[in-house]
């Protein structure tokens, strides 16, 4: 693990925080476009980069989106604070017998939910971390806890391989391709792009289905080989409160807070109405966020049986959208300024120049990994990165839908190494992050065989 503590000890002499890394790429692209940029009047070229840039910020379409996220994170969060979810994680606790079946049964359970969002794969891989090891501590068992926590977050490497990925699900929107490109594209030039990029193209298509069953087994395996060799002991934890408390006695009107009838009506019209809003889309797998975030919705209010013990998981959960709510903007505005100076033009020239329909694909998800260090967000990077991309790709006459997924391989895997994500892991586990930095990388470097094999075979 030599080589994993030297990097852990590089990155934090030379990263900041990723608020600040947000406003140093600001600071960089604005010099970037006011030096490089298309100005016709150079002399008041700095007053436009900062009109592109509020211009940037307070997107419209963008602010959807950013709150579109926020819901995937908060009611993924709010799906695994309800009490049959703990009975769930209850039961998966109680398969771990020593340290390889306890890494086995977090690495595998935790991929598998992050297929079906990666919110609810974050933090549920989180709490089932802190409770196999509160299983180990009950019983005696030697685990390695750093390892079993690093495989809480493995979510995070693999889940836009699944219908929750940020890019493919707004790619997916009606006119969401021709509404990214505005500005970026010229209106005449627009006919040659596909309006959307419908989800069975991206994450239903075969040969992503057969990426995620690759990880899901590979990182299982790599997982129990890891907790075979590792050192471990029972973990000493201190008790800790993961769901929703109870409120004090209510009184008349307000009992309809604990009233299950209250909250099984309104996931029952939830329900309905997803249904007969959106069941032709389902039919074909054909994903947006707002079907998924709907869905969550009456999910998370049926399985917590109450409006109050929904309304106070929700409590739990919006804390963790705090870098969602005020990073997004600032990546908004790296867009309006790309966009607006021409260096959106310059990018996708330089890889249409160096790329062929074979490569592209692989310099995607290479940049994409790199540029996820500085933007660790699927859909910030879907909003600055995807521009460029798409163009590039079009220019080459490479498949959107694999160029998508080849910058969503990308983005997801650096998160091995990218702090931000982990911070709610890190506080439910008690783990620091360069306890279980030595076996992300491990497993990064896993899923960059992974995924560049699933590219090459696309």
């Amino acid at each position: 693990m030599g080589l994993s503590n030297t990097l852990l000890a590089g990155f934090r002499r030379v990263l900041p925080s990723p608020f600040v890394i947000a406003l140093l790429l600001t600071g960089l692209t604005m010099a970037l476009a006011w030096g490089f940029g298309e100005y016709p009047d150079r002399a008041g070229a700095w007053k436009q980069v900062l009109r592109a840039w509020e211009g940037g910020v307070w997107n419209p379409g963008l602010l959807v989106f950013a709150y579109q996220m926020m819901l995937i994170l908060v009611l993924g969060h709010v799906v695994v604070l309800s009490r049959p979810m703990e009975r769930v994680i209850g039961r998966i606790t109680a398969l771990a017998r020593d340290g390889a079946s306890a890494a086995l049964l977090v690495a595998s359970s935790t991929v598998l939910v992050a297929f079906f969002n990666w919110g609810l794969a974050l933090i549920f891989g989180a709490i089932l971390a802190r409770k196999v090891g509160e299983h180990a501590q009950q019983r005696g068992i030697a685990i390695h806890y750093p390892l079993v926590g690093a495989c809480g977050y493995l979510g995070l490497m693999t889940y836009n391989g699944g219908i929750s990925c940020s890019a493919a699900i707004k790619a997916s929107e009606p006119g969401h391709i021709t509404t990214l490109l505005q500005g970026v594209v010229a209106p005449e030039a627009l006919a040659a792009y596909p309006a959307s990029i419908p989800t069975s193209l991206t994450v239903f298509h075969p040969s992503n289905l057969w990426t995620f069953a690759a990880l899901l087994i590979g990182l299982s395996t790599l997982a129990w080989w890891l907790g075979k060799r590792s050192p471990g002991q029972a973990p000493s934890l201190a008790e800790t409160t993961l769901g929703p408390v109870e409120e004090v006695p209510l009184k008349g009107a307000e009992q309809l807070d604990r009233n299950a009838w209250v909250s099984r009506v309104f996931a029952g019209v939830i329900f309905t109405a997803f249904f007969l809003q959106y069941w032709p889309r389902l039919t074909r797998f054909d994903l947006t966020p707002d079907m998924l975030n709907f869905f969550m919705l009456g999910l998370g209010v049926l399985l917590h049986g109450s409006i109050g013990n929904f309304r106070r998981a929700v409590g739990a959960a919006i804390g963790g959208t705090a870098g969602i709510l005020i990073q997004f903007p600032l990546y908004f505005g790296i867009m309006g300024i790309m966009a607006n100076s021409g260096l959106i033009q310059m990018v996708s020239d330089f890889f249409v120049a160096i790329g062929t329909e074979t490569t592209f694909p692989i310099y995607t998800f290479i940049s994409a990994g790199i540029v996820n260090l500085f933007i660790p967000s699927g859909g910030g990077q879907w909003a600055v990165q995807g521009p460029v991309i798409l163009q590039a790709a079009i220019d080459l006459g490479v498949s959107p839908s694999k160029t998508l997924m080849a910058l969503a391989y990308g983005d997801q895997l650096t998160n091995m190494m990218q702090p931000f994500w982990a911070l709610p892991l890190l506080g439910i586990t008690g783990l620091k992050a360069r306890e279980i930095l030595p076996y992300t990388l491990i497993f990064m470097l896993f899923g960059v065989v992974a995924f560049l094999v699933g590219l090459l075979f696309w």
